[in-house]
């Protein structure tokens, strides 16, 4: 994705007064919807798998096929709205999303919702590779600032209302609802945003780097595909070493083509810098410790505790509403500080809090993930608003753009790397607790689905307590097992940062661009 310049259609819409707002409602409502949609579905996991009968890897790809498109498709789309108009790649992009979701909310089965959530992705990479440049078309000056800064509070309001909006849906109506709900918002939006946004692409047509979209593309999916399927297939299967060759060889495609294309989809060079590539690290590090453990999470609550699609929400709250609060109250203050040890610090706070959580067991209920779920939160919130503008002042201006479309893809493809192997880790634990359980592998694999009282009244009456204590255990310690993963990897990451990203502190937002967007 290139810097974003760009040159007003003719016919659009004449510069507003300051206080004109209705093109930031419209940037913001569609970065909601597509943010929430990340989480939304966490808590309506344990009721799809019920009504769908959906498998485990199956409720894997329910969250990661979504993130994983719109990780995968972010850059990419994002050099084709540069061309063809950054306004009607997002009318596109949310045409595509409303229609998807009306195919999620009544899709029979789970290849049916599975194949839903891919579209959905693709037309939230258009929506997300367009939000900010948008903005900087429709603001200038001290109402630019305000913006970002709205923007940015909004994707972190995304991430608090996830789980507790799926929580009501879901429990209130039904899990249908977590999608059919974007209908009306969606068609609203695009209302208002083709009424109040204005068109604009860059001043030159540069070429689009086709062929390294579909490396990358082939790359990430090939990667998700054979983590989420290791658990079933090995390490060593033949099915899954050829899926990693094909992620491989598709990787290295990726850099033969960005090396020889004269405008490419990403130029590598950047990742010659340290600072850039510590900022990369970080992104992908906060993702998958931070939200990757979050579908085991849920199934443990719902289906092993008990409790409800909402209260399973509230437990999680201490995490999004933590970092949504700390990311809006002190955000616009951390400039003053060092980007090096802010986001240092931020990751190590979301390791500490996985580690917080490594001791579950079969007898932990769900206050004991509240410590963790509320250090993660703080990590969230330190780190988030500085992370976009530090990568982007790392880079040459010109490479401004570039950088924040690969920052924002690091994200959703840690959260999909991050679902996949912390997922196989959950899986593989509660097989292996679970060997000696009545009905074995097949008790497992319905567990850890979700299907824990499914199994639980298919048991002979007399072992039905050994059964429910066995499970508890299980689960508890394949999440336990997770959790310290994850902490692990948190804390690597903020090492990593530590050690890579250079003292130097992102300029305050100008005329030019919006250096201080947060992501």
């Amino acid at each position: 994705m290139s810097a974003p310049s760009t040159t007003p259609e003719a016919g659009a819409p004449a510069e507003r007064a300051p206080g004109h707002w209705l093109p930031l409602l419209a940037v913001c409502l569609g970065t909601f919807m597509l943010l929430v949609d990340v989480t939304i579905v966490n808590v309506a996991l344990p009721d799809m798998a019920i009504d769908l009968g959906a498998s485990f890897a199956g409720l894997q790809w329910v969250v990661d096929v979504y993130a994983l498109a719109l990780a995968a498709l972010l850059l990419l789309v994002g050099s084709v709205a540069d061309i063809v108009g950054r306004r009607r790649t997002y009318l596109v992009g949310l045409g595509a999303f409303v229609v998807a979701s009306l195919a999620c909310g009544l899709a029979p089965g789970e290849g049916t919702l599975i194949a839903a959530r891919a579209v959905q992705g693709v037309g939230a990479a258009a929506m997300f590779a367009t939000t900010l440049v948008l903005l900087n078309t429709a603001y200038s000056g001290r109402d630019r600032g305000v913006a970002f800064g709205v923007w940015g509070a909004t994707s972190g309001a995304a991430a608090a209302a996830g789980p507790i909006v799926g929580g009501l849906l879901t429990q209130g109506i039904s899990w249908r609802w977590v999608f059919f709900v974007n209908i009306p918002i969606g068609l609203a939006t695009i209302w208002l945003a083709r009424r109040e946004l204005a068109e604009s692409r860059l001043d030159h047509r540069p070429r689009i780097d086709w062929a390294g979209g579909a490396a990358f593309t082939v790359a990430a999916a090939a990667l998700t595909f054979a983590l989420v399927r290791v658990t079933d297939e090995g390490w060593t299967s033949a099915a899954t070493l050829g899926v990693l060759a094909l992620a491989a060889v598709a990787l290295a495609a990726f850099v033969a083509i960005e090396l020889r294309t004269a405008e490419p989809m990403f130029d590598l060079r950047l990742l010659r810098r340290p600072s850039f590539l510590g900022i990369l690290l970080a992104a992908v590090v906060l993702s998958l410790s931070a939200f990757g453990s979050l579908v085991g999470v849920s199934i443990w609550l719902q289906t092993v505790l008990g409790l409800g699609a909402i209260s399973a929400g509230l437990v999680t709250l201490p995490l999004s509403g933590l970092a949504f609060v700390v990311a809006g109250s002190i955000g616009r203050h951390l400039h003053r500080l060092s980007p090096r040890w802010v986001i240092a610090a931020g990751l190590a706070l979301i390791g500490v809090g996985d580690l917080l959580m490594s001791g579950l067991d079969g007898g932990s209920g769900w206050p004991a993930v509240l410590p963790g779920m509320a250090a993660i939160g703080l990590g969230v919130g330190l780190m988030s608003p500085m992370l976009v503008s530090t990568g982007m002042a790392a880079v040459p201006q010109e490479r401004g753009g570039m950088a924040a479309g690969a920052i924002n893809t690091g994200r959703q493809l840690g959260l999909a790397i991050g679902i996949a192997v912390l997922g196989s880790v959950f899986s593989a634990r509660i097989g292996d607790l679970l060997t000696g359980a009545p009905g074995g592998e097949r008790a497992a694999d319905a567990v850890t689905g979700g299907g824990a009282q499914a199994v639980l009244g298919a048991a002979p009456a007399g072992s039905r307590q050994a059964l429910d204590d066995a499970i508890h255990q299980a689960v508890g310690s394949g999440l336990g097992t997770v959790m310290l993963v994850a902490g692990v990897v948190g804390l690597l990451g903020a090492a990593g940062v530590a050690t890579l990203l250079r003292e130097r502190r992102p300029a305050p937002a100008t005329e030019s661009g919006p250096a201080r967007a947060t992501a």
